[in-house]
């Protein structure tokens, strides 16, 4: 794996995605906000060696502990990866969104670890959406109060216009951009996001962010169901290609179960692939009706023989 090249299996993974784009795309999202949202996100893998570099603890070999950030894009309405991008652990979050396709139909989700008034410029320039949380320390000028309608979900505390300063060299320049107030009932928390959205509802803001936990659920899926703590190869270009394969399988057990009538956890229809790699089963007809179908159908699968 030190000499294959990643971008076979990344180019294996899009190919994959193009396909089967429509059997995992939900669009009531798309429906309400008519845009495409994205959400934006990091996971750092831990690796105790010394391949890519990390801050963090020494081990008790006294090796430092290295690790890979993988950066992700997912759209809302697929809840799989549509852009994946590597970086040692040690890249600030923030430097990916320069990586991001810019337009007027998208709308991008991303906490508060990458925030970037230059990109923030940049995507407004560009009429492209954002939404995110402020930092606790943001300098800004409030230079309008908006009313809240009564109509609009209680937990909606303000809703403010204000202007931040975007430094470029040594020019500054203002960025107006919207601060809205939310209090979370069930967090029981106050939360601050902006955004370059200036014409949807206060309540739909505090909505695209709260979708933005889709993309954690992603991360938990992925580290709970595939071999991600344990590498077949000791370089980077091994790590990657293992990634990919894991995105790969994710990919494809997420339009296997999709496709199913039959409701199985997605935990239960990893295991049960694993089990029986290497057995001869129909496997959308078995998944359907496991008490019926387990029998290998002769007519259609003949047993290789040896000799």
């Amino acid at each position: 794996n030190k000499n294959r090249k990643v971008e076979f299996f990344e180019d294996v993974y899009n190919k994959l995605l193009f396909e089967y784009g429509s059997v995992l795309s939900d669009s009531r999202i798309q429906d309400v906000i008519k845009k495409q949202v994205k959400i934006v996100d990091s996971t750092t893998i831990s690796l105790f060696k010394d391949i890519l570099s990390c801050v963090g603890r020494k081990s008790k070999d006294g090796k430092s502990k290295g690790g890979i950030k993988v950066h992700t894009v997912i759209n809302a309405d697929e809840k799989v990866p549509s852009l994946v991008w590597f970086s040692p652990a040690t890249t600030h979050d923030h430097n990916f969104l320069k990586k991001l396709k810019c337009d007027d139909n998208t709308i991008y989700v991303f906490d508060k670890g990458y925030n970037d008034y230059k990109a923030f410029k940049h995507f407004t320039d560009n009429g492209t959406g954002f939404v995110t949380r402020i930092k606790d320390n943001a300098a800004y000028d409030v230079i309008q109060t908006k009313e809240v309608p009564e109509s609009i979900h209680s937990g909606v505390l303000r809703d403010e216009i204000i202007e931040i300063d975007v430094k470029e060299g040594k020019t500054i320049s203002k960025l107006k951009v919207r601060k809205v107030s939310f209090y979370d009932r069930e967090n029981k928390r106050e939360f601050e996001f902006i955004t370059n959205l200036f014409e949807l509802r206060a309540d739909l803001i505090a909505a695209l962010y709260k979708i933005r936990w889709q993309i954690e659920l992603l991360f938990k899926q992925l580290k709970q169901n595939y071999p991600l703590r344990y590498f077949l190869g000791d370089n980077e270009n091994a790590i990657k290609i293992q990634i990919y394969c894991v995105l790969i399988v994710n990919l494809l057990i997420a339009v296997i179960k999709k496709k199913l009538k039959r409701s199985w956890a997605f935990s239960n229809l990893v295991s049960f692939c694993k089990i029986h790699l290497f057995n001869y089963i129909q496997l959308m007809k078995f998944l359907e009706n496991p008490e019926k179908d387990w029998i290998i159908d002769k007519a259609e699968i003949e047993q290789l023989s040896f000799f």
